[in-house]
């Protein structure tokens, strides 16, 4: 009988709680099916001047995951063709000037990605941009040939500008940022 009655009460407040709470705000590429790719968990408690649904909360977590795999793949093989379909705009032109650089100088950036805290801080009324905070624990080595010249774990912040697509969401600004920037 108390089984029944906790049952009933837990059946009344669980979607009581939820009802109260709203929307959900976070996001993961873990729970997106993801498992491959740099986890990114995207936060929005604050977001201004529209809420994100929850496909397009799970499509933006997915979509930059893949964008800094591609990143990372296109960095380390000094391939600008790695940086793939996630990453357009004045991202792409930077990326692929930096692997050219480092092709002159003989050198290539090894990234071991250990997750992404992003937080959402706007997203425009037409849907059409929405602006990332992004607090991402990278391990970093830097090899002239094969020879490992600089390594370092490094928390690094970025201000990422995301636009979407007929099927994605693009990474079309990937800015470095102090760390007193948020």
């Amino acid at each position: 009988m108390k089984t029944r009655a906790r049952l009933l009460v837990a059946g009344f407040l669980l979607p009581l709680a939820c009802a109260t709470t709203g929307t959900l705000l976070h996001w993961t590429t873990l729970a997106a099916g993801a498992a491959s790719l740099p986890k990114v968990v995207l936060s929005a408690e604050s977001l201004a001047p529209r809420p994100i649904e929850q496909r397009t909360g799970e499509a933006v977590a997915h979509d930059y995951a893949q964008a800094w795999q591609d990143l990372s793949d296109a960095l380390n093989a000094n391939r600008p063709d790695l940086l793939g379909d996630y990453i357009t705009g004045d991202a792409k032109l930077r990326l692929i000037r930096r692997i050219a650089d480092q092709k002159k100088t003989g050198i290539r950036t090894r990234y071991q990605d250990n997750g992404h805290q992003v937080k959402a801080v706007f997203y425009s009324p037409d849907g059409g941009e929405m602006q990332l905070e992004d607090r991402v624990q990278l391990g970093i080595q830097i090899f002239d040939g094969d020879k490992l010249i600089y390594s370092s774990n490094a928390v690094e912040k970025y201000l990422v500008l995301m636009t979407p697509g007929a099927d994605r969401w693009y990474l079309r600004l990937l800015e470095s940022v102090p760390d007193s920037a948020f």
